[in-house]
């Protein structure tokens, strides 16, 4: 190679020379301190650059339709300055760009590069959340650094990360860093395999890079905090008999049960007939209250609140009417399709903050996690989430367009929050809850199906003010394993559901109790 700090290995990257020897359990042999190295690291330096694709996983070049980062979200700056950084930092590299929607683009760009000579590597840049790229250019066996672009491609990010590692692809390395930086050294780790190691090398490379790169655990002392659980068996006792109803479609019936919470269906057209029924006094009065309780409202006109405040009373109706406790409406598709004509947010915010449950996405799982911790803990909500990790900040940050104001129930303190247009599409009225920082928090997911709980703890340190994405931000340092962290996503899906508060004792009573299995994914 031209460049003699390539040569050496990677700035930062503990693949150079003589880490790789030491790591390896390369020993010294003989009175002058030969090194047993291997053939690949003895031999001649290879002629020529590292040629690296970079190929963007995203619908476009700017985005027209709703999804992370937002709907209009120009990614050409995002790449030219990715581009810029990585050609400056990265002498001895040649780098070609390519932009991919789906498997049947990454394949003809294999194609094209396999006609014209080929790379020595591939960077994947997972721009939108679930364009499936990075599958056929891993299966291709050249090596592979997966990238996630923060706030827009977390969600596929994560997912397909996860399969990766359960799977042990051997040629896929990833990099999930806020820090340009961490990018650029995990690119000079692409010098082992020119040098002649192999894709696993490599691999192995990049995990050690990101693992000496992501900052030690804290300290992780919290504020003082007086949680009052339930008793495992009473907990048990009050979900049974309880009821979340779900909005998925124009289906009605009995559709199945959480730990002892009956779920039942309901159609668009009952919630959209509750909307168009409340009683336009209550209307003006909530959506007064909001107007006058939140922090600023931004882009948001008083008949979106008006109308908005007019499906939490809607939905609050359904709930007396069934008896339930929860509700959890597929907000998106009912809004697109013209079955509803508010979004929930707003609504979701306050029956969250009354202790009743409103879930976003008609995600039932996490709408009974949220019911089943609102009852453990009595009465403090749960916030669903789509999770993002950044190991530059050693950090998780819980991302929604929905959050309660009251972590601690009801009764607790209330927290500033803002309300402005759902983030995804510009449109509707959502919230940013400024939610508390310093308190341990408890992330879960209760699954049926295999009587398993997800869990893990992390201390809330920070609001993420970030356009792109979801409006609320939690950002908090995990207790435990930030590697581990990674690995649970494919099972398990993108959403998490979050509490204030240290829920280790009582989630492994009521585990012991239903007999169910407590899965620490940290």
């Amino acid at each position: 190679m031209n460049n003699p700090s390539v040569l050496s290995g990677c700035a930062g990257c503990p693949m150079n020379r003589r880490t790789f020897l030491a790591r390896s359990g390369v020993v010294a042999a003989g009175a002058l301190g030969l090194l047993a190295a291997p053939s690949w690291l003895r031999a001649a330096e290879p002629a020529g650059p590292t040629r690296i694709r970079i190929v963007y996983a995203l619908h476009g070049a700017q985005q027209t339709g709703p999804d992370w980062p937002n709907k209009g979200f120009d990614f050409v700056p995002v790449m030219k300055r990715i581009e810029a950084e990585l050609t400056k930092r990265c002498q001895g590299y040649e780098f070609a760009t390519s932009l991919a929607n789906g498997p049947e683009q990454a394949r003809k760009i294999l194609d094209a590069d396999t006609t014209g000579g080929g790379m020595d590597g591939y960077l994947v840049y997972q721009m939108n959340c679930w364009n499936q790229v990075v599958q056929p250019i891993a299966a291709s066996g050249k090596p592979v650094l997966y990238a996630d672009f923060q706030f827009g491609g977390s969600g596929g990010f994560l997912v397909y990360t996860a399969g990766f590692l359960r799977s042990q692809t051997p040629n896929v390395g990833f990099v999930a860093s806020s820090d340009i930086k961490d990018l650029v050294a995990a690119v000079k780790c692409f010098a082992v395999v020119k040098q002649g190691g192999t894709a696993s090398d490599f691999v192995t490379a990049i995990a050690r890079l990101r693992v000496n790169r992501t900052p030690r655990t804290s300290r992780l002392a919290c504020k003082p905090d007086d949680l009052q659980c339930l008793p495992a068996d009473e907990c048990l006792r009050q979900l049974k008999g309880s009821k979340i109803l779900a909005v998925r479609d124009q289906q009605s019936g009995p559709a199945g049960e959480v730990l002892g919470i009956q779920v039942v269906q309901v159609p668009f057209a009952d919630v959209n007939q509750a909307w168009q029924n409340a009683d336009r006094d209550e209307t003006r009065a909530v959506a007064d209250r909001w107007a006058k309780t939140a922090k600023k409202i931004t882009g948001v006109a008083r008949a979106t609140l008006d109308s908005s405040a007019a499906m939490y009373l809607g939905m609050k109706r359904l709930l007396q009417q069934h008896g339930a406790r929860g509700i959890t409406i597929n907000c998106l598709g009912g809004f697109y399709g013209g079955h509803i004509h508010a979004y929930p947010c707003l609504g979701f915010h306050q029956l969250n903050n009354e202790a009743l449950v409103g879930g976003c996405e008609c995600d039932v799982r996490s709408a009974a996690t949220m019911l089943i911790g609102t009852t453990l803990t009595r009465g403090r909500p749960g916030y669903i989430s789509d999770p993002v990790i950044d190991t530059a900040k050693r950090q998780i940050i819980y991302a929604h367009c929905v959050a309660a104001n009251k972590a601690f129930g009801p009764q607790g303190a209330a927290n500033p929050f803002e309300i402005l247009t759902h983030s995804e599409d510009r449109q509707g009225a959502s919230v940013r809850s400024l939610l508390p920082t310093g308190y341990l928090t408890t992330t879960l997911e209760f699954d049926q199906s295999r009587k398993e709980i997800l869990f893990h703890r992390a201390k809330a340190v920070a609001n993420d003010p970030d356009d792109r994405a979801c409006r609320t931000k939690l950002c908090a340092e995990p207790v435990g394993d930030l590697e581990k962290l990674f690995t649970a996503w494919d099972h398990w899906g993108w959403h998490r559901v979050t509490f204030y508060g240290d829920l280790k004792a009582p989630i492994y009573a009521l585990a012991e109790a239903a007999g169910w299995k407590v899965v620490e994914e940290a």
